[in-house]
């Protein structure tokens, strides 16, 4: 159980910093020490609206605007940021209240949907199995990406990790342009969320998220095809291997689907025609 200290009560969570500094003992062999590093936090955050708490995740507290928003969208609770009259962001008992409002219409249907959560669940807030399996509409068939835009757009992930680069413990995802140029990074302790804050974010500035690709520092699920799917995003690509639950959403979707992206190799799973080498055939450089 986490102590409060007369410097940092367990009710003042909900305002605690992304990451921050803290003191431990080093074991080595039969050497003790003592040391300092950077961990990250997380906090109870409760999504709300029009009053009614619908889901609480463990999620970084950062960005968490940017939550809410991709959050609801990539849930199909609302279709836009238009959706939302108002997001408040609220210090609450021992954690953060998102407080959206929303059209009536869509809060009533919301009613018996709340639930607790895990760090990054991605399950949050359904009611049955067919809800957890909605199948996104297929997305477009705009988008065509180079091998080296891919790499590209890993490395640059890898670089733009600040929170990670300090504790080591969090989850980033990234959209890229076609060129596989970097343009925005969220992180966060759930993979879920550090997708729906990116998903959020582009909303926000009224991006496209179908004029780019999406690179992630986790698994691919088959949720995040889902989320991914949700917003139009053609390509999504992935440092671990996809589920087979996932490729096959990804095919039902026509999402392109890479995993294992490190740095110049990667799997194209499905949607190989987005590759430019692979649309004549050409894989020799895919395991």
């Amino acid at each position: 159980m986490a102590m409060a200290v007369a410097d940092r009560p367990l009710a003042g969570l909900g305002y605690a910093p992304a990451a921050e500094e803290r003191s431990f003992m080093r074991l080595s062999g039969r050497d003790v020490s003592e040391s300092r590093a950077i961990v990250a936090e997380e906090v109870p955050v409760a999504i709300v609206y029009n009053g009614r708490s619908h889901v609480v995740v463990m999620a970084t507290p950062a960005d968490l605007d940017d939550l809410a928003i991709g959050f609801s969208i990539t849930e199909g609770i609302i279709e836009s940021p238009d959706d939302v009259r108002r997001l408040d962001v609220v210090r609450a008992s021992q954690g953060v209240e998102l407080q959206l409002e929303i059209p009536a219409a869509r809060a009533e249907a919301l009613a018996a949907r709340s639930m607790a959560a895990r760090t990054g669940c991605g399950l949050c807030g359904v009611e049955t199995i067919a809800d957890a399996m909605r199948v996104p509409p297929p997305v477009g068939r705009a988008l065509t990406v180079a091998p080296a835009a891919l790499w590209r757009a890993a490395s640059e992930l890898n670089h733009q990790q600040t929170l990670n680069d300090a504790t080591s413990a969090v989850h980033a995802a990234g959209w890229a342009r076609p060129d596989g140029e970097l343009v925005l990074v969220r992180e966060d302790v759930g993979r879920h969320n550090a997708l729906d804050k990116l998903l959020g974010a582009l909303a926000r500035e009224r991006r496209a998220a179908s004029d780019g690709f999406v690179v992630v520092t986790s698994r691919a699920s088959y949720e995040m095809v889902q989320k991914a799917a949700s917003r139009g995003v053609e390509l999504l690509a992935a440092i671990s291997r996809p589920t087979g639950l996932a490729i096959r959403f990804a095919e039902s979707a026509g999402v392109t689907l890479v995993g294992l992206l490190r740095a110049s190799t990667g799997n194209v799973y499905c949607g190989r025609e987005r590759i430019h080498p692979l649309a004549s055939g050409d894989d020799s450089s895919w395991a």
